[in-house]
Order: structure tokens, then C-alpha cells, then sequence
């Protein structure tokens, strides 16, 4: 059975068992405490949390999802996978335990024939937690299922929680008995690659408090509401329904694994057992790509480009490593272009978008192929230069410090440094690689949970969402000025009763003209007026919660009330300057698609007041005259004067109409579409302008390069752009007055005067040199004999500069010779900063005079410091006044060298 077919069988069941079908999230989904989505609850964590009420009793999904902890085993066990897709049907508060056990043995245990998934009862055991009676009897009642099959495990394996403070339960675990030949008789607690694990029922009826680990937390209560959370893991039980021996062998995965194999020569399975953890090295490599290049493709398909952080250093560390594994596998050529299409045909299957939007997501991972490519050319040297150098001093090993540097600094992967070490007979200290590495992690580990509080209390929130009854009303779309009650206070994070003057507070209206910050269009702000008097500004607008529009404001005077009748009104210039930007980010990114193409998609934005920053994908710079045609582009549809409008409608709807949805945007099952005429048409919750006509002007101030793959492009609107063109013409005005020229003759004659200005720093240059040497001579002639050294201490004076000192010292220990010790001393003043050169000759240097040593002394009397070789050293200082004390004790070193030598 193909996983198409078990994820269509899935949803199927469920749906006629009541279930709401629920689209995959994106993998980009909003929490804070979040890389990915790592789960299939994680859409649904609101509803568990009671932060929001679901809009269904029970529902089901089949949840992308990526997990990044375990990718170092990737390849080396049957069930660790980045990505992979997790079957859940859930209850709110609806059904319970019974009927959850019920609908996990019909749909395993029902014949294919008849729908279900066809596994033998005999083959199924169940897992419970040990005090959960309730739970094992169910089992023993409802199926085929004997008592020493059903097992009790502990907190650690048969309790979940999210691992903060909330929502927890005794859960009960489903496994397959796959066969003797992939390990021990005795069921999960025994071996649990025979024993694996298809599918979790977490009874979801507790309240956990604070405590750490898996065990070490209280239970400090029970939920209102008991509900439901499976998971299915789609890659685990496909495994078991196709007879193949792990995930990466299903029919999603193995024809990229089966290609790489071709490419590298190699037969996969050959040399390896049955279970994955005794495999042979080159069929561990062949997993990792086959993974690796699905999660690549899956990631960028969702929005996500290569970067030196977070999600993007996750893809970009992905991407290598299955570069990296077919490198090892001896594939030398470029590998994606011929990976990424076989993976991209299979998946298209239950993800049409991928073929779609191929164009783009190619161009993203072979570019990324590309740069790492040339990376590992740039590490090959730096690591071919440590393995020189180690052999001089006749050591064995590379330290960890030079392979850590190799592959935190360079990108050069461990692996890689271990086997072209081995070439050169050498080994590398991979303790303490993997000591560094630990101590890397451990810094990562403690900033994600320093992050973790970012995902603040939402306790008081929840309470006046819960006094309300229902979402915050925005009347926003069509008016600026809005009747509305105080429906809640806050104070420090916690509800209050009322506030006064001078107070900052936070505070919830029933329903609100302002619009709360979110799709990259910055918040209102504006005034709230009571009917008791109240005055309070606000100065910001955030959606803490789903719906709950909060305003963070101050109040100005009188005394703030909850249930005060209030009077809402928006700052009208700011919003309409905010919606201007807004429907200008639009338009440009419409016009950059047309200009680049389809690839050129949104990656970012920000709307503020006259202004906006728009993010996009592109891999190389966009050129000015593309630049220049996008913004004429833009302009003359302005001039068109073309009607904006909104329309609500269906996902689907949107999408055939040609509108476009952002990456990692959350969206309902009915969207807001914008369209500014029949040009642009995009999925957007913002405010905009009525007609294209009102941004009156569109100026591009240019593009720059923001992260690998992603380019930003900043622009003003309206009069801000207005205001910067009279900026720049009043000075264009100047230059044009300035050297007598029309305007379009400025830039050539311009370019001539830094022209001739460049070519009479260089005759100055010359002239000055030829100055400083044309002493040479006679300084040479009067060297002085310090205790048989030859002895020249100049000063040059102001405005000669080091290149120039150093010329003129080189000159005069060559004027001198090599047939006795000689040194030579120069110095100047540039920039009102004193330099001293030090030259010795080798019959010097043997004498034991060293210019390293020498110029040293000079520096420290000039109050600086400096250093070099034995032959020539340069320093510095600060005080310029005692440049002669400075040569003098140069000199004066020198015979106490000397003597000291004899």
C-alpha cells in the first residue's frame, strides 16, 4: 500500500467517524518555542492549552513535521527520520479513552479489502501506564488483544506532556512485532526495534506543574475537559504495511536512496543485517541522503532558504550532509539536480505544490549544493596546510581544535576531516572535537531554553477572553472610529479592576477599530476616550492570543474602568500611511515576480508609516535597470488609478483565483483576498488603500543582500518619497551649479574629476617617494659606527607615510651592504601618528641585533607598541614629540646588543 494511499485511508476513517479534516499546517508555524512544527498536535496546542476554543469537538490531520534533535542518527536506526508526516485524530472535551482504543484497533485490524490497514491481531501490543487500570481493561475488552501482550510502563515512556506547566496524561502506546529477525522475543520493554512503535493515544485529563525531565513534575490537578491527542507516525507504519525493513525504505523515500546508490556504484543492503543499527557505513550514507534531500525539499518548499541560523542553518546543515554523504559514497559532481526531482515526483503525490513551485525550490537547494561545493575546496586547502604542518613537526594527529575550527568556521564536516586525515596517515583528536561540540550544544540548549520564556503566561489573557465570550470584534476594515466597552485592564501582566493617570496598561475592548500588528503591517495607534472622562493613548496593538486584540497604552488622565463605555479612535494619518506601504509592498512584489519570475516569492516584510522593507528570494543581486523597471512599473500603475479590493472566500477559492499565500502564514478555512485591480491578487489580513491612485509615488532606495538566497528592498511612498525626491534634486540643483553642467552631465563629469584626482594622488605619491629616496645617498655615506655596527637613524619627518619608510629603510641597508652589521632607523609623522621602521642586514642579525627587538624600544618610547620579523619590523606610537628620543634609544640598544654578544 503506498503512503499516498495509507494517508488518504487515514483521513477517510476519521472523517466518517465525525472528524473534522484539518490541512497540514506549515512546517514555518507561529510559536515561539518552536524551530518546526515537531509534532501533529502543534496546531491544536491553543485548543489543549484552553488559550482558544476549538471550532470542532473532534478532528484529524496528517501533520508535516520536522524534528532536528536526533539528526546525528539519521540513517543508523529503523526510526529516526527529519522529516516526516504524523496521522492524528483528536477530541476536545468529546470522546475518551474508549472510543480512542476503539478507532486505533478498527483501522489497524480491518482488512484492506474493507479499508483499513489489514495488520494481524496476533503481530499488535499495547503499552499502558502502570496505574492506568482503566486503560488496560479497555484493551482487554475491546480487542483481540491477551493480557501479557498489554504492558505497564512508567512515566518515562507512558505519560506526556509538552514539558511546561499545562495539559498532561497516561498515555498508550501501539507496537508491531515485525519478527525475530530484527531482535529479541519479549515484547517493547525488551527490544524496540522488533517491537516498534506505530501510533500513541495520549489521554489528555491532567495538570502537570513545574519539574524538569520526563518524571520529575507533580500532577496537580484534572482538566475540566478530558481530550484526546493521537499520533501515527505515516513513514513508521508504511515500513510495516509495504514489508520494508525500516523508513527509509518505504516508497516515498527509496527512490532518491535507490538513485544514489546508482550514481555512486553502490548495491544498498549488500553488506548490512535485517535491523538498521547493523548496517554498513555506505548504507547508513544512502539513508542520509534519501532523508536529508526529502526534508530539503519539503523545508524550502515551505519557505525556508539556507542561512547561518536557526531554521535556515537547520536546512543548510541538512543539505550538507547529504552533499557530504555523496562525496563519501565517491559521487564528486554536483548530486541535487539529480536527487531532488525523484524525491519532488513522489511527494507530489499528497503535496500537488511541490511540483508547482519546483522552479524555486530547486534553484534555492542546487545554489546551496553550489557554495558548500566551494566550501569544502577553501577547507580542503586549510586542512591540506594543518596536515603539512603537523608532518614538519613530526606529529601523528590533528588537534580538536583545528577539526572544530574546520567545521564551525568552514563548514568542513568531521567525517570529511577524518578520512582525508587517514589519508595522510594522521588522527584526529575526536574527543576532544566532541568536547567542543557537547560544549556548542550546551550553549544552544541553554539559549532555546532562555527562549522558551518568550512564550509568556497568557493566564490573564486567557481570563478576560473567557469575561468576554467570545473574539474581540474589528471594525477596523471600514471604519477608523468605533463605540465599543472596556471588557478588561491590565496591569503588570495581571487583570485589575481600573488604572489612572500616568499608569501603562494593557487593555481589551469588546470590539476595536485598531489593528493589532501581525502579516508584517505594523499596529495603529491613536486614543481611547471614556464616558467618564478617561483619556488613554495608545501606542501599540498585539493579538497576545487568538482573539484577543490587546491595546498597550498609557493613560493620560482620568481612571480607566472595566465596563466604561469607550470611544476609539485611530491615528487616521498613520493609518493611512501604513496601509499605503501596504498595498505598495503588493504591487512591488508583483512586479518583481514579473520581472525575475515565479522563484521571486515574499520572504518577509515590514509596513510602516511612508515606508517599507519587502523581502524576496532571489540568489544574486538584482541589477539597478531591473530595479529601474519594477519602479516605473509600479508608478505607471498608479497612474491607472486602479480600484483595491477585498473579498473573502475559501483557501481553495483563493487559489484558483491566483492569489498568492506567504510561507508560514497561519490561515483559516475561509482567507481575505486583496487585489488591486486584476494585477495583484495576494492572501492578506492587512488594511489598504482604496484606489492604487492615493500612494501617489513608489521610490525603490535600492536592494541589498540580507541572508543567503534572500534580498530586501527598501522603498518610501507617498510624500516621504515625494520629500526624498526634493532632498535629491535640491542637491543635484548644487552640483549642477557647482561645476556648471546640465544635470545629465553631472555623472561623466563627476567621474573625470576623481579621475584626474586619483591620478594626482599617484604623481604626489611618486614625487614623495622620490623625495624620501633622494637622501638616501648622503644618509647612507654618514652612517655612524656603533661599536662596528653601520648605524642610520633619520627622521623624514611630517607627512611621510610607512609605505614610504619602509621604501627608504630597504633602500639604505641595501646602499650599505652586507659586509659588516648595518642598521637602519627611519621615521615620520603621518596623520599626526609617529611611525619607525627597523631594517638589520644578516651580518647583523648573526651579531644577535634583531629589528623585531629594536623596534620594539622605539615604540614603546613613542608610546605605542609594535613588532615584526628579525629583518624588518615595523611600530608606533602616539607622541609624536619624541621621535628623535625614539632613535636615539634605538641606537643606543644596538651597542648594548653588540657588547652584550662579545
Amino acid at each position: 500500500m503506498e503512503t499516498a494511499e495509507i494517508r488518504r485511508r487515514w483521513l477517510d476513517f476519521f472523517e466518517k467517524a465525525g472528524h473534522a479534516v484539518v490541512p497540514s499546517a506549515p512546517l514555518l508555524y507561529d510559536d515561539p518555542n518552536l524551530l518546526f512544527v515537531n509534532a501533529g498536535m502543534v496546531p491544536f496546542k491553543p485548543y489543549f492549552l484552553g488559550q482558544e476554543s476549538a471550532p470542532w469537538k473532534r478532528a484529524t490531520s496528517v501533520q508535516k513535521c520536522v524534528r532536528t534533535l536526533d539528526i546525528d542518527e539519521v540513517g543508523k536506526t529503523s526510526r529516526h527520520g527529519t522529516f516526516f508526516q504524523m496521522n492524528g485524530n483528536f477530541s476536545f472535551g468529546d470522546y475518551f479513552k474508549k472510543d480512542a482504543i476503539a478507532f486505533a484497533w478498527e483501522l489497524l485490524t480491518t482488512s484492506q479489502a474493507d479499508g483499513g490497514y489489514g495488520l494481524h491481531p496476533d503481530r499488535l501490543w499495547a503499552t499502558v501506564y502502570h496505574d492506568d487500570d482503566e486503560a488496560a481493561q479497555m484493551w482487554l475488552d475491546q480487542t483481540d488483544i491477551p493480557a501479557e501482550r498489554i504492558v505497564r510502563r512508567g512515566m518515562k515512556d507512558n505519560y506526556w506532556s509538552m514539558g511546561v506547566p499545562g495539559p498532561c496524561g497516561p498515555c498508550s502506546e501501539i507496537f508491531v512485532d515485525r519478527g525475530p529477525e530484527y531482535g529479541r522475543e519479549g515484547g517493547p520493554a525488551v527490544d524496540e526495534d522488533r517491537y516498534m512503535e506505530i501510533w500513541n493515544l495520549v489521554f489528555m485529563q491532567n495538570v502537570r506543574g513545574e519539574g524538569g525531565g520526563k518524571e520529575d513534575f507533580p500532577i496537580v490537578g484534572e482538566l475540566p475537559a478530558k481530550s484526546i491527542d493521537t499520533g501515527m507516525g505515516l513513514e513508521r507504519i508504511a515500513s510495516v504495511l509495504q514489508g520494508v525493513d525500516n523508513l527509509y525504505e518505504i516508497d516515498e523515500v527509496y527512490p532518491v536512496l535507490a538513485r544514489a546508490a546508482e550514481m555512486s556504484g553502490k548495491k544498498y543492503g549488500a553488506q548490512s543485517q535485517h535491523d538498521a543499527a547493523h548496517s554498513h557505513p555506505d548504507d547508513v550514507r544512502l539513508r542520509v541522503v534519501a532523508d536529508h534531500v526529502r526534508s530539503a525539499l519539503m523545508l524550502i518548499g515551505d519557505g525556508v532558504t539556507p542561512g547561518n541560523e536557526g531554521r535556515g542553518y537547520v536546512l543548510r546543515r541538512m543539505l550538507r550532509r547529504a552533499v557530504r554523504s555523496m562525496r563519501l559514497l565517491g559521487v564528486d559532481e554536483p548530486s541535487l539536480p539529480q536527487l531532488l526531482p525523484v524525491s519532488m515526483e513522489r511527494m507530489k503525490q499528497s503535496y500537488p505544490e511541490l511540483e508547482r513551485d519546483f522552479g524555486r525550490i530547486s534553484q534555492v537547494a542546487y545554489a546551496e549544493e553550489e557554495a558548500f561545493r566551494r566550501t569544502l575546496v577553501a577547507g580542503t586547502t586549510i586542512l591540506d596546510t594543518a596536515v603539512s604542518k603537523a608532518k614538519s613537526t613530526g606529529s601523528t594527529h590533528l588537534s580538536g581544535d583545528q577539526a572544530f575550527a574546520l567545521h564551525d568556521t568552514y563548514g568542513f564536516p568531521i567525517d570529511l576531516t577524518l578520512e582525508m586525515a587517514a589519508e595522510h596517515g594522521l588522527e584526529v583528536d575526536e574527543t576532544g572535537f566532541r568536547r567542543l561540540m557537547a560544549e556548542q550544544r550546551d550553549r544552544a540548549k541553554a539559549d532555546a531554553r532562555a527562549k522558551k520564556s518568550a512564550h509568556g503566561d497568557t493566564t490573564a489573557y486567557r481570563e478576560v477572553a473567557d469575561l468576554l465570550g467570545r473574539e474581540v470584534e474589528f471594525t477596523g476594515y471600514d471604519e477608523i472610529v468605533s463605540e465599543a466597552r472596556v471588557a478588561g485592564v491590565l496591569l503588570d501582566g495581571a487583570t485589575v479592576p481600573s488604572a489612572r493617570a500616568g499608569e501603562e496598561i494593557e487593555l481589551v475592548l469588546d470590539r476595536t477599530p485598531f489593528y493589532a500588528e501581525g502579516g508584517g503591517q505594523l499596529a495603529d495607534g491613536g486614543r481611547i476616550e471614556l464616558a467618564n472622562g478617561a483619556v488613554i493613548e495608545v501606542r501599540d496593538v498585539q493579538k497576545p492570543i487568538g482573539g484577543l486584540i490587546v491595546h498597550r497604552a498609557t493613560v493620560v488622565s482620568g481612571e480607566v474602568n472595566a465596563g466604561e463605555a469607550a470611544h476609539a479612535l485611530v491615528d487616521i494619518d498613520r493609518r493611512r500611511a501604513i496601509s499605503r506601504a501596504h498595498t505598495a509592498t503588493h504591487m512591488v512584489h508583483k512586479a518583481i515576480r514579473e520581472a525575475l519570475g515565479d522563484t521571486a516569492t515574499q520572504a518577509g516584510s515590514e509596513n510602516a508609516p511612508g515606508r517599507f522593507r519587502f523581502d524576496f528570494n532571489a540568489q544574486s543581486a538584482v541589477p539597478a535597470s531591473v530595479l529601474t523597471d519594477v519602479e516605473a512599473r509600479v508608478n505607471a500603475l498608479l497612474a491607472e488609478d486602479l480600484p483595491v479590493h477585498a473579498e473573502i472566500m475559501t483557501q481553495q477559492q483563493a487559489v484558483d483565483s491566483g492569489a498568492m499565500a506567504l510561507f508560514g502564514e497561519k490561515y483559516g478555512d475561509r482567507v481575505r483576498v486583496i487585489s488591486v485591480g486584476d494585477w495583484a491578487r495576494e492572501l492578506c489580513g492587512g488594511t489598504h488603500a482604496q484606489r492604487s491612485g492615493q500612494l501617489g509615488l513608489v521610490k525603490l532606495l535600492g536592494e541589498a543582500s540580507i541572508g543567503s538566497g534572500v534580498r530586501r528592498v527598501e522603498a518610501l511612498v507617498g510624500t516621504d518619497a515625494y520629500d526624498f525626491l526634493a532632498r535629491e534634486h535640491a542637491v543635484v540643483g548644487q552640483l549642477t551649479e557647482a561645476l556648471k553642467v546640465r544635470s545629465e552631465e553631472l555623472p561623466e563629469r563627476i567621474n573625470s574629476i576623481l579621475t584626474r584626482l586619483k591620478d594626482a594622488e599617484r604623481e604626489i605619491g611618486t614625487m614623495r617617494q622620490q623625495q624620501v629616496l633622494a637622501a638616501a645617498a648622503s644618509l647612507a655615506a654618514g652612517a655612524r659606527d656603533v661599536y662596528g655596527v653601520s648605524f642610520v637613524g633619520h627622521d623624514a619627518g611630517a607627512g611621510v607615510g610607512a609605505d614610504d619608510l619602509r621604501t627608504l629603510a630597504l633602500d639604505l641597508r641595501s646602499r650599505l651592504g652586507n659586509e659588516r652589521p648595518a642598521v637602519v632607523a627611519v621615521a615620520g609623522v603621518a596623520k599626526d601618528r609617529p611611525v619607525v621602521i627597523v631594517a638589520t642586514n644578516e651580518a647583523a642579525r648573526q651579531w644577535g641585533v634583531k629589528a623585531g627587538e629594536l623596534v620594539k624600544v622605539a615604540a614603546t618610547t613613542l608610546g605605542g607598541g609594535g613588532g615584526g620579523k628579525d629583518d624588518v619590523a615595523q611600530g608606533g606610537g602616539t607622541d609624536a614629540g619624541k621621535v628623535g628620543e625614539a632613535l636615539a634609544r634605538v641606537e643606543h640598544t644596538v651597542g648594548e646588543r653588540v657588547t652584550a654578544s662579545r
